[in-house]
């Protein structure tokens, strides 16, 4: 069972890890970790068995997590298929309610021109907003709660 990100606060910092140890943990494979190794992972000595400080390991982890975080600034919705923050095209969005607190606002990426999506809450939504033009639709009154009755009625 292979993780894609493994969870740094499951090792200790006070423990030191050998490299079965780690893939065990994590549930990667052994060589996973000798990548990390490869990558920058610093060991305690070059002799054998490697041994990994755990303030190390945790260290190491949270730097490959965030050295690929993309924040998006005000104004920006993350695109999924570019991988990057963009401004939606035309620099307006939607936002769709689906709490009394919190929705989505909805837009269209200028560059591959897909949906995209940004999960906002109503009371932070001046901050994000930026420059765009945020529109609120309102939704079509349910059939049952109108005053004129439905056309096609059979009731006469």
């Amino acid at each position: 069972m292979s993780k894609r990100h493994p969870n740094p606060r499951l090792a200790k910092i006070h423990r030191n890890y050998t490299v079965e140890e780690i893939a065990t943990l994590f549930g990667v494979h052994r060589n996973t970790v000798r990548a990390w190794v490869k990558r920058g992972l610093p060991t305690s000595d070059d002799r054998r068995p490697m041994l990994i400080l755990g303030r190390d390991l945790v260290a190491f982890l949270q730097a490959q997590r965030t050295k690929n975080k993309r924040t998006c600034q005000p104004g920006e919705i993350y695109c999924v298929r570019c991988r990057a923050p963009k401004a939606p095209a035309g620099d307006m969005a939607d936002y769709e309610a689906l709490t009394a607190t919190q929705g989505n606002l909805i837009a269209i990426c200028p560059d591959c021109e897909t949906i995209i999506y940004r999960r906002v809450s109503l009371a932070k939504l001046a901050q994000i907003r930026g420059k765009l033009d945020i529109t609120f639709p309102q939704a079509l009154r349910h059939i049952g709660k109108s005053a004129q009755p439905s056309v096609n009625s059979d009731f006469r």
